[in-house]
């Protein structure tokens, strides 16, 4: 994934493993639960969805950040 950008459907897991960075951004939406089996599965939209957030506004976020840290 490292030259891929993160979208609504890349898995969170995914998205921890290869960003660590992004976690920031994930706790503080209220995704607190990033280890978790089933947080490893599930796509970011999934994720979004659960919480009330945009998956879309999220992913951007996290592709920001990844961009500040390269």
């Amino acid at each position: 994934m490292e030259n891929k950008l993160v979208t609504k459907d890349t898995v969170i897991g995914e998205i921890v493993n290869e960003h660590p960075e992004a976690a920031e951004i994930l706790l503080g939406i209220g995704m607190h639960c990033l280890g978790c089996p089933a947080a490893q599965a599930e796509t970011l939209e999934e994720a979004c969805a659960v919480h009330g957030v945009d998956a879309d506004i999220v992913a951007k976020a996290i592709n920001a950040r990844i961009a500040e840290t390269k």
